[in-house]
């Protein structure tokens, strides 16, 4: 089971990370708080501090067309919210 879907590069995330050393990740639904801690200490190899998840329920959108009323959901996700230790930091830019 992959455990960290894709990185949150916004600018909120941008700014935690800054000032807080916070960093946002897009998670699998099933996966728990250890389980998240582990893959992100094995991949970027630092240090977690904490782990908050948020889980985002799909939302109910319809547009008006040519053709009628369509009806659709958006997807539904988990996001892990990530506190590194005191001098750990990841780079999501280094590789480009």
């Amino acid at each position: 089971m992959n455990i960290l879907l894709k990185p949150l590069v916004t600018e909120k995330m941008t700014a935690q990370g800054d000032k807080f050393n916070r960093y946002g990740f897009i998670v699998d639904k099933k996966a728990n708080k250890l389980q998240i801690k582990k893959a992100v200490e094995d991949l970027y190899g630092v240090t977690v501090d904490s782990v908050n998840t948020l889980r985002y329920g799909g939302k109910v959108k319809t547009r008006n067309t040519k053709s009628g009323l369509l009806t659709g959901k958006t997807n539904a996700y988990k996001k892990a919210v990530i506190t590194l230790a005191e001098g750990s930091k990841i780079d999501f830019y280094s590789n480009i």
